[in-house]
C-alpha cells in the first residue's frame, strides 16, 4: 500500500442479498470494515442489521453476492466455520451451559485432549492465560450458572478470544446490562480494538453507538443508507437516516389523568421474593413509573401484584376488592395484565404465529368444547395486531420472522385482547429501535387516556421522565423515594436509586 493510499478493508460485503419468504432482509448490500476498528450497525428493528451480522458470522447463508476476509473470498456454512476462520459472534443472550464451569465453557469444543479425556489441569491453565490477557477478574472453577450477565458476556468474549478471533459480531451486548456495566463493557471492546481486533458492533443505543464507534453504518428496509465516522453524527442524524424523516418528538405529549381520578390498583405493605414492604396506589389513566437500579425490586414487585411468585404479607387489590398476587390467571380474570420483562423466556412462543401468541392468555373466548374457533380468533387477532402496528411476515407465520420491535407488539396485541385495568409494563422497549420505542410509548399514552392505569418499568431513566406521571424509586426491594410534578428528574431519580451506596462510601472514607 502506497503513501497516502487508504487502508484496505480486512472485512468486506459486496453486494449481499437475503430473503425471507416474501421479506427482503438485505437488498444489494456492500461494506468494509477496516482491521483494528469498531464498526457499528445501527437501524429499526427489520433494517437488516441483525441479518447483515449473522451473515458475517456464518449462521446464515447470503442468496447472492460474497463476504471477503483480508481480501480473500470466505463461505461459511456454520458459525463453527466461521470460527475456524476467526470469525466470532457475540448475542445479546449470552449462550452457555449454566452446568458447566466457567472455564469448561471458554474452552467448549476446544478443549486440551489426551486419550480422548479432557486434560483438566491444562484447561485450567489456559482459561487463566486467556483471562489474565484479556484483564478480566474470572474464576474458571465456578459453575456458570452463578454468574450475572455482565460476567456471562465475558465468557463469551474469552470463548472467542480463545479461538483466535480477529472479527468479532457483538449484537446487542449492552442490552441487559447496567449502567455500570455497560461502562465495563465498553473499556474491553475498545481493549480489545486496541489489540487489533476487528468490532461489528449492533447496538439500538445511539449515544453509545457515538462514544464507542470508528465508524457506523445506517440501514432501513435492508438497504446502507450512510456510512460515516461517528464523530460527524449526532444521535439526531443517525435516528432521521434510520427513519427516513427528522423525529420531532422522542416522547409523545403526556395526557394527566383528572386530580379526583379514583384508585384503581392498591399495593399495601406488600411482602414477597425481593419485595419489603411495598405500598402505593395506582390511578384511572395515570402512568405510574418504577425507577431504580439493575436488582431494585422493581421485577420482583411487579411479578408479585402479578401473582407470578408468592406473597407473603400484605395485598393488592383493585378497585373491584379482587385480591390480586394469588396466580396469573387470577390477576389475568381480575383485569390485570403483564408485558414481561423478557418476551425470549417469558412472554412469546416463537415456532407459533402473532395470531396465536396474541391469543394465548384469552384462547377459552375462541374455544367450544377444548376445539379453538380458528376464523373467529383470527379475526379478533387481526384487529388488535393492527392497532399495534405490527409489520413484517404473515400474520399466520412464526412469531420469530418478526423483527424485536414487532414481537414486542404482538405482546401489546395479547394484553389488549385482555381488556385490562391495569397494566404492568416491565422493560416494554427493551430491545428495539428507536422508531418501535415511538409506537409503543403512543400506545402506552393512548391506553392512559382510555382509563387504564398503567405500572411502566424501564432502566432507560429518560424513558421515566419522559412518561410518567408519577414515579416511585425502588431501592433494596423497598421504595425509598415518590416523585411527582417537576421533581421528576433524572437527577433526582438517580439520586434516590443511588443513595445508600453514596452513604457507604461516605462513610468508609
Amino acid at each position: 500500500m502506497g503513501v497516502g493510499e487508504p487502508e484496505a478493508p480486512y472485512l468486506e460485503v459486496l453486494d449481499v442479498a437475503k430473503h425471507f419468504g416474501g421479506v427482503q432482509a438485505l437488498d444489494a448490500v456492500s461494506l468494509g470494515v477496516r482491521r483494528a476498528s469498531i464498526h457499528a450497525l445501527v437501524g429499526e428493528n427489520g433494517a437488516g442489521k441483525s441479518t447483515l451480522g449473522k451473515i458475517v458470522a456464518g449462521a446464515l447463508a447470503p442468496d447472492t453476492g460474497e463476504v471477503l476476509l483480508a481480501g480473500k473470498p470466505v463461505t461459511f456454512g456454520s458459525p463453527r466455520e466461521a470460527l475456524e476462520h476467526g470469525v466470532a459472534a457475540i448475542a445479546q443472550e449470552p449462550s452457555i451451559v449454566p452446568q458447566l464451569s466457567v472455564a469448561e465453557n471458554v474452552l467448549l469444543g476446544a478443549e486440551p485432549v489426551r486419550g480422548g479425556l479432557i486434560r483438566s489441569r491444562s484447561l485450567k491453565r489456559r482459561f487463566a492465560e486467556l483471562a489474565r490477557s484479556a484483564g478480566f477478574d474470572l474464576r474458571g472453577d465456578v459453575a456458570a450458572a452463578s454468574l450475572g450477565t455482565a460476567e456471562q458476556q465475558k465468557v463469551e468474549i474469552l470463548r472467542a478470544l480463545s479461538r483466535d478471533a480477529q472479527v468479532i459480531v457483538m449484537d446487542e451486548p449492552t442490552a441487559s446490562l447496567d449502567a455500570r456495566e455497560t461502562t465495563q463493557l465498553h473499556e474491553i471492546v475498545r481493549d480489545l480494538a486496541s489489540a487489533g481486533k476487528t468490532i461489528i458492533l449492533i447496538s439500538h443505543f445511539l449515544k453509545q453507538v457515538l462514544d464507542l464507534a470508528d465508524m457506523v453504518t445506517v440501514l432501513r428496509d435492508g438497504r446502507i443508507v450512510k456510512t460515516a465516522p461517528a464523530s460527524s453524527e449526532t444521535e439526531a442524524s443517525l435516528i432521521e437516516a434510520m427513519l427516513g424523516r427528522p423525529l420531532t418528538a422522542t416522547f409523545p405529549p403526556q395526557v394527566f389523568p383528572a386530580e379526583d381520578a379514583r384508585v384503581v390498583l392498591s399495593v399495601r405493605d406488600l411482602h414477597g421474593p425481593g419485595v419489603e414492604g411495598a405500598s402505593f396506589e395506582l390511578h384511572v389513566g395515570e402512568i405510574l413509573g418504577l425507577a431504580g437500579l439493575v436488582g431494585a425490586g422493581r421485577t420482583e414487585l411487579a411479578r408479585t401484584i402479578f401473582g407470578a411468585t408468592p406473597v407473603h404479607s400484605g395485598e393488592a387489590l383493585l378497585a373491584t376488592s379482587s385480591r390480586l398476587g394469588r396466580s396469573p390467571r387470577r390477576s389475568l380474570d381480575a383485569g390485570v395484565a403483564m408485558i414481561p420483562e423478557s418476551r425470549k423466556d417469558e412472554g412469546l412462543i416463537f415456532g407459533r404465529s402473532s395470531t396465536e401468541n396474541s391469543t394465548l392468555s384469552t384462547l377459552a373466548t375462541f374455544s367450544a368444547l377444548g376445539i379453538v374457533r380458528r376464523r373467529g380468533e383470527r379475526k379478533a387477532a387481526r384487529t388488535v395486531l393492527e392497532r399495534c402496528g405490527v409489520r413484517g411476515a404473515s400474520f399466520r407465520a412464526p412469531v420469530d420472522e418478526l423483527s424485536g420491535g414487532n414481537q414486542q407488539k404482538v405482546l401489546l396485541a395479547r394484553m389488549l385482547l385482555c381488556e385490562p385495568r391495569v397494566v404492568i409494563a416491565d422493560e416494554p422497549t427493551r430491545g428495539v429501535d428507536v422508531g418501535a420505542k415511538l409506537a409503543i410509548y403512543e400506545f402506552l399514552v393512548e391506553l392512559a387516556s382510555e382509563g387504564i392505569g398503567i405500572v411502566f418499568i424501564s432502566s432507560e431513566v429518560e424513558e421515566i421522565v419522559g412518561l410518567a406521571h408519577r414515579v416511585l424509586v425502588m431501592r433494596r426491594g423497598r421504595i425509598v423515594d415518590e416523585l411527582a410534578g417537576d421533581s421528576i428528574t433524572e437527577n433526582r431519580i438517580l439520586a434516590a436509586a443511588f443513595a445508600d451506596q453514596s452513604s457507604e462510601a461516605a462513610a468508609a472514607a
